[in-house]
């Protein structure tokens, strides 16, 4: 690119001019996007940004209380598009971002039904789809150009939304706790 930007000057000896120097500096610019992903686990949402405008807002699922996911400002340094938890039964992580040294990531999830509520064992879970253009924008823009900041909490998140987060009970384990039992005042 600097080759090329080199050889237009020289072809066009006019230019040379303070036009020059707005040319080379908007170049720079462009050439370095700051991606900011910015996650509330209050509120289990993501809000990604491109140069200080905001360019997506998604569910997400954070860690669960027992595997909070960290708060504090990361830069993120590895991505892996078809990664495979080892410390949880390879589980699938599509389009990962990690974040931490202790194996944080961004990646996608199956279960989408899931998002809006604190879910993982630590890592933020998108939609497979959400992901993976997370994926190609910080792929483009550069991982060390993306700084990831979370702040909140998976107890917040789920006093929010009570019943949400708690696996359902089955049919099977509704069945042989026998029928409900009327609410009543001396119960």
């Amino acid at each position: 690119m600097h080759a090329t930007l080199s050889r237009l000057v020289k072809e066009m000896n006019w230019l040379i001019s303070p036009i020059t120097g707005v040319l080379l500096f908007s170049v720079a610019i462009s050439a370095q996007a700051k991606v900011a992903i910015t996650v509330d686990k209050d509120a289990q949402r993501m809000t990604v940004e491109v140069d200080g405008v905001a360019r997506y807002n998604w569910p997400v699922s954070t860690g669960l209380p027992s595997h909070e996911t960290p708060n504090g400002s990361f830069r993120a340094f590895r991505m892996e598009e078809d990664h495979y938890s080892k410390e949880f039964d390879d589980a699938p992580m599509p389009h990962s971002i990690f974040f931490t040294k202790a194996g944080h990531a961004i990646h996608g999830t199956d279960s989408v039904s899931r998002l809006g509520t604190p879910a993982s064992h630590g890592c933020v879970r998108l939609s497979r789809d959400n992901a993976s253009k997370l994926y190609a924008l910080v792929q483009s823009d550069g991982v060390f150009n993306t700084t990831v900041n979370l702040a909140g909490s998976s107890e917040v998140a789920l006093a929010r939304n009570p019943g949400r987060g708690q696996k359902v009970p089955s049919q099977a384990a509704v069945f042989l706790k026998g029928p409900a039992k009327p609410l009543g005042i001396n119960n």
